[in-house]
Order: C-alpha cells, then structure tokens, then sequence
C-alpha cells in the first residue's frame, strides 16, 4: 500500500539540547541540504535569523522560545531522490521539531518528545553533558525516545570527541559508541571517518553541499581500525548471528552492523554518537542518513497506548490508516484568524472536511483546513495518515486532547502530556480599563497555548498573577503582551511559590453544630493526617491523598464526597501563610450525622477545621523551592562566584574544569535568593560568565526564614484587607 510505503520512509524526530548547543544551526542545515531553503541565515547577527526562529524575540534574543515544525525530505549523501513504480517519492521524508535549549521553556520539549518517535540529542563536544542536557535526557527517558547523539562544534577551541562519549557514559548512563573520528581537531578539523565504511568525508563547497567521500587518511588508519574493532564489538551484540561471527574472527559486512545499529538504538538500548559542526557545515549530510538508516519509522516504533476509560485498560495502537482515526493535539497556538492545533496522527487517516470527536469534551468538530507547517509557513493538504505531524487551523481544543474518527471510540484517550509546577511568580497590572482589556486578551491567548502559564486573581488584593518556571519565562510574556497586544503593562516584584507541608502524624476529632433556629447544621469527621514521604515515586503529581475507611455508615455515604472537599479547601490555602499545602494524606475513620441537620455543607465545613486542627498539630513547616544552578564561569572569577552564591545560601556540589578552560560550578540555591543573579554575575565577571538554573526540589524553610516569610505574608495580607 502507499500509506505504508510513505510510513515505512516517515521518520518523526526531535531536536534536543541544552541552550546554546547548536539545535537551531543544526536544523537550518538540514533544511538547506534538503532543498527546504536556498541561503543559510544564523541565528545570531544580521540577516532575516534562523528559519526556524520565526519570533522577533527568538531573532533578538539569538534563542529558541517556541518549538517549530518542518517537514524536509532526505534523497541521501548522493542526492539521487528516486520513486516507486506508482509515483510515491521514496525519498526519507524527515518531520522535525526545533525544540528550545533554556530551561524555562522546558515544555515545550516535553509535548514534542511525547508525540516523537527519534531524537537526535545534540551536545557541545567542549562542553559534553550539561545542565540541560541531562533535563533532556531525563525527558526522552520519560516517553522512551530512541536517540542519536551528534557532538557539535568540534572546530571549536578544546573539542574533544572522546570526552563528549565519555560523558554520555558517565553522567547519562548511555551505552555511547562512536560511529565515526574526526579528521584534524579545533581550527583544522576538516571531516569525519566513518567507523562502519571505513571511508572519510569531506564537505566542500561554500555551504559544504559536495560531499567529497574518499579513502581514509593513511595517518589515521591505525586510530581508525582500534575505534573500529571497539565499535564493532559493543554493536555486534545486538544480534546473534553477527556476534557469532565476530567471535569467529569473521569481520562483519557494512549491512550486518548497520543492522546491529538499528536493533541497538530502536530498543534504546545503544546511543551511536556522531561528530560534525553545523556552523561550518561539517557533518550534518551523514548525521541524516544515520537519521534515515537507524531511528524507527512510525511502523517500527514502540506501539503507543490509549487508555479504555470503560474497561481501565490499556490498548496498543497499530499505526494502520484503514483504521479508525486516534490523534492527538500536542501544542496550540492562538493565532489572529484561528486556533492552530499542531497535531500527531497514530492510526487511521483524517481528509479535510471530516468531523471527528473530541474524547475529553465528548463535541464534534469538523476540520476545515490543514497544513503541513514549515516553521511559520505552511502548505496545505488536503489528507494526512497514521505516522503524520500536521496542523489543523480553526478547531477549539487544548493541548493533549485525543480526536477520534468514530463516537465509538468516544472512550479512547491518549496518555497526556507531564507538565511540571511553576515556581515564580509576579503581579501584572494595567492603568485602564482599554489596556486591561487588551492584557486579557493576551493572557488568554498564552494560557490557552502553554500548560506551564498560570493566570489568577489574588482573592486578597484582587490583583492579577501569572506564574511560570521561571525569570526568563515570565519575561518573555510581559515583553510580549506589549508587543503584539500593545498592553503596557507594569510589573510588580517576583513572588516564589512557596508550600506549607507536616512533618508528623495527628488525629483530629471535629464536631460542627450551629443552631440557627429551624433546620441546623451538624457533622463530625473523626481520623488522622499523616505526611507524604518526600521519596515517593510519585512525588511530581501527588500531593493530597483521601482514604475513606468509614464503616457502618457513621458518615452516610452522600457526605463523604463533601468531607473530601473541605479537606482538599485546606489543601489550597494552609493555616501558617496561607500557601498551598502539600504531601498529606488523609484518613476518615469515623464521624456521626443528624438526621435533620446534617448537610454537605455542615460536613464540608467540619473537614475544614479538622484539617486546620491536625495540621497545627502536626509540625507544620514552610517549604521553599530549591534551584539547581550551573555557572559557567572563566577561572579567574571562581573564588568571587562561589562567594557570591554561598552568600545566597548556597550549597555547593562541586566544579569541574571544561576543556575549553573554563570552570563549571554546579550549586543548589533557594530561588528567593535568586532574583536579580543575571545583573550581579554580569557584574563580578565582566559579562564573562553564564548560568542555568532549574527547579530541583522543596526544602523546609529554615526557622529565620520561616519566621520572615510568615511575617511578610501576615503584612500583605493586612494591607490587602
């Protein structure tokens, strides 16, 4: 069939890294080598920027914010695209999604990778494994993405291959093999030997569009056949016969190891690593082939599952288009002419003008256009099948909802996407009423398109907060919200999302009685409030837990779902500074009712002073968030950056020295502490030195701390009365 001859030459891939590594560059060369674009723009400086940066903030900012699709088709390292008999183009057609590097928009890589079925994980070969590297990795991970790993940047001063590989091994637990060695280092690196053909390549050419392949160099041959026999020995491994035959003293054929290669990085159990330099326009042809030879097609990728809401089981989807159709909208933008759902198809085949179903709202939708995007631009199509990465313009949905073709499989839904907690946040106002409605506007707009943006109004002061994973984050939207909506918004001071959690166990015995004259209100909860362990597996998600262990009916069963909520009220604002409460469980072991004037509302309001009660008597503690910090700093300010991030209470991990001759330190700090960093680093090492920092975990506050923070937020709250 054509569908599974186009399937079976799809390859959906991913393009990750820590921020600055290259993933952008990366992407605007395989779009010039695939006839995509006609003239190479950078990232940074002059020129129209990137393709794939279609913001003018990712053009000013040299970053990517927002991830981008294209579609790009690969006719291999000798350009002979060629066709089936029926007409069908048998060149690889690769999907591919820019994702961004900072860590702030790490969300963005999250939904990407969750609808990918490769990866190519691209790292700086000075700098190996970074800070975001490993948050990325963590994410492939996650949703078990099969992966490349490419070493950008080996004409840079300190590049090392060996050290990128070993890495990979060290800090990522990966089995990484080199798949090829670099011909000269730094400044004079000029090509690349591959380990399976023995041959070199060279990349000619203004742009390296001639890929030059001759013999390797006689200097390297020795180097090259010691990597060789250590390649051939962790690959054969993947396949019986051929580690027969190696074991034998037989040397495996180029097809028998491309083979083990594949079986390798499909079962996620092997990271081939590649070598090359995207601005120099070194390696990126053969990093496509590998690309089309060894990451899964939609056929032989791990099958996805969608959760039965009617039999809670799961059910393996089979990337067939004669099916039923099963989708899933992956990210949304807002856009002035319409919703643009980005969309991965798994099965079946959706035709413009279909309705399908939306399973979480149960509502039809018909699909009036689609369009195969190419970062801003788009083409339109008139079909799309199982294995596709399309947008449809003009349907209302939110990000991870699943369509189905048929109301019969209403109870399908496709496993959602992980978004993690925002821990920042800051108050935002207009002057007028015009501006504010324009800020409104925009906030909609950007709740709607990203999970990680909260927006809400302090019941206190009445004012609006948006919240997200950081300075960068929240940044980017102010800036935005004033760009492209013209609301001139004034921004207060940075808030951190503190927690209020227990640290023991406590039994609570809660009568409420009012008699008000007629009908009264009567309910009793009796039980015990236990902490969460911070070690759980499921740490990320959980953070209250109601168990109803009432026996006999002392509770009627129509109350227990009022009790539950009066406890979860707590939950949202805890008795210390009213922050939200986190990591308790709750057991309702007893209770009584009144015939006449028991009520959910007399039970929902005794769960509410119960849960203060035993909270109160359970060491109830304020926890504050904790960032991982990555400075990268040249040696000569290390003592003035430790000092300085000690000071800001601190805790030091440790410090290596990259090969580039600069000194990584790695720390966890309170993100309080944290605000204005990017001024004062700038300031002690002259503009020198860089940093990344991430969420890592909530810690209790310290006693002084505490005592400040519930101080503060005693004053807020009375200045908002």
């Amino acid at each position: 069939m054509i569908n599974n001859k186009l399937m079976a030459k799809t390859r959906n891939i991913g393009i990750s890294a820590h921020i600055d590594s290259g993933k952008t560059t990366l992407t605007e060369r395989i779009l010039f080598y695939c006839d995509m674009i006609h003239k190479i723009e950078d990232v940074r400086g002059g020129g129209d920027g990137a393709k794939m940066d279609h913001m003018e903030l990712e053009k000013e900012k040299g970053i990517t914010i927002t991830s981008a699709a294209t579609t790009v088709f690969w006719k291999g390292l000798e350009g002979k695209g060629t066709t089936y008999a029926d007409g069908v183009d048998k060149d690889t057609r690769v999907n591919i999604i820019d994702t961004p590097g900072h860590v702030d928009f790490t969300v963005e890589v999250e939904r990407s990778l969750r609808v990918l079925d490769g990866a190519i994980l691209v790292l700086c070969s000075v700098s190996g494994v970074q800070s975001q590297s490993i948050t990325v990795d963590r994410q492939m991970k996650r949703y078990n993405v099969p992966r490349l790993a490419f070493l950008n940047k080996m004409d840079r001063m300190g590049a090392n291959p060996f050290n990128g590989r070993d890495a990979l091994i060290e800090k990522l637990n990966h089995n990484a093999v080199l798949m090829q060695m670099p011909i000269g280092a730094e400044d004079q690196f000029s090509g690349v030997v591959d380990l399976v053909t023995k041959k070199a390549y060279y990349f000619d050419g203004d742009n390296g569009e001639n890929v030059r392949v001759e013999e390797c160099p006689a200097d390297l041959v020795d180097q090259m056949e010691e990597l060789r026999a250590e390649m051939i020995d962790k690959v054969s491994e993947y396949k019986d016969e051929v580690m027969e035959k190696y074991l034998e003293g037989e040397e495996p054929s180029e097809e028998e190891l491309h083979e083990c290669i594949k079986i390798g990085v499909q079962s996620l159990q092997l990271t081939p690593v590649f070598m090359g330099s995207a601005f120099k326009n070194k390696g990126v042809q053969v990093l496509l082939e590998a690309v089309a030879r060894y990451l899964p097609s939609p056929l032989t990728c791990a099958l996805p599952t969608a959760q039965d809401s009617e039999t809670d089981s799961k059910v393996e989807i089979t990337p067939d288009p004669e099916q039923d159709l099963l989708a899933m909208a992956f990210k949304i933008t807002d856009e002035q002419f319409g919703q643009l759902t980005y969309t991965r198809i798994y099965r079946g085949t959706l035709n413009k003008g279909d309705t399908v179903f939306n399973t979480r709202t149960g509502k039809k939708v018909r699909v009036g256009r689609m369009v195969r995007m190419n970062s801003n631009d788009r083409e339109n199509i008139d079909s799309a099948h199982a294995g596709d990465i399309i947008a449809i313009v003009g349907i209302d949905c939110a990000s991870g909802d699943t369509f189905v073709g048929d109301d019969r499989n209403i109870n399908l839904s496709l496993e959602g996407i992980h978004v993690p907690v925002p821990v920042i946040e800051l108050s935002i106002s207009c002057k007028d009423k015009n501006e504010q409605a324009k800020m409104s506007k925009g906030l909609a707009k950007f709740l709607k398109e990203d999970p990680t943006f909260h927006v809400f109004t302090d019941e206190e002061s009445g004012e609006t907060r948006i919240a997200g994973m950081g300075e960068l984050h929240l940044e980017i939207y102010v800036e935005r919200l004033k760009r492209e909506f013209g609301a001139n918004v004034t921004v207060g001071a940075p808030q951190v999302n503190y927690r209020e959690t227990i640290r023991q166990e406590a039994k609570f015995d809660y009568t409420h009685k009012k008699q008000t004259g007629g009908s009264g209100q009567f309910g009793q909860v009796v039980g015990w409030l236990k902490p969460l362990p911070d070690d759980r597996k499921d740490k990320e998600d959980q953070v209250f837990k109601f168990n109803n262990e009432i026996k006999g009916g002392s509770i009627p069963s129509e109350f227990i779902g009022a009790c539950e909520k009066g406890f979860q009220d707590v939950m949202d604002k805890g008795p210390l500074a009213a922050f939200p409460v986190i990591n308790c469980e709750i057991f309702l072991q007893d209770g009584k009712s009144h015939d006449v004037d028991s009520s959910d509302m007399a039970f929902r309001i005794a769960a509410r002073q119960a849960m203060r009660q035993a909270i109160r008597n359970a060491s109830p503690v304020i926890m504050e968030p904790v960032m991982k910090v990555e400075v990268t700093t040249p040696d000569e300010y290390q003592g003035s950056v430790i000092g300085d991030l000690s000071s800001r209470r601190g805790m030091i991990q440790g410090s290596e020295t990259d090969p580039g001759g600069e000194v990584i330190i790695v720390a966890e700090v309170p993100l309080s502490e944290m605000f204005g960093y990017s001024n004062d680093l700038r300031s002690m090492s002259a503009g020198k030195a860089t940093y990344t920092m991430e969420f890592a975990r909530y810690v209790d506050c310290p006693s002084n701390i505490q005592e400040e923070v519930m101080t503060k937020r005693k004053e807020k709250l009375a200045s908002d009365d």
